[in-house]
């Protein structure tokens, strides 16, 4: 199987590009919102959100700039052991 320079040059510029979007499109945070947060576990904001008020995930309220509700933050390092570990043990009995 040969490939000629041009073929090769071509396939790495197309690796390179989709490199740089995945890159862009997963950019590392200290904080994610709830739904940044929900769409790169893949789930639903508000399933996110009720992971937060349930103690699933860890998470804080921040203020949000929309009036007296504070929103969640969701920290980078919660977001890697949730990947890691799943959800924490549910704490209603």
């Amino acid at each position: 199987m040969s490939l000629d320079m041009a073929t090769l040059q071509h396939r790495l510029a197309r690796m390179e590009e989709m490199l740089r979007s995945l890159m862009q499109r997963e950019a590392v945070r200290d904080w994610y919102r709830v739904d940044e947060f929900a769409r790169l576990v893949g789930r639903s904001p508000f399933t996110c959100r009720q992971w937060c008020r349930r103690g699933r995930i860890v998470a804080r309220k921040q203020a949000s700039g929309r009036g007296a509700y504070r929103a969640w933050a969701i920290a980078h390092e919660e977001l890697v052991r949730y990947r890691r570990d799943g959800l924490l043990p549910s704490n209603r009995e």
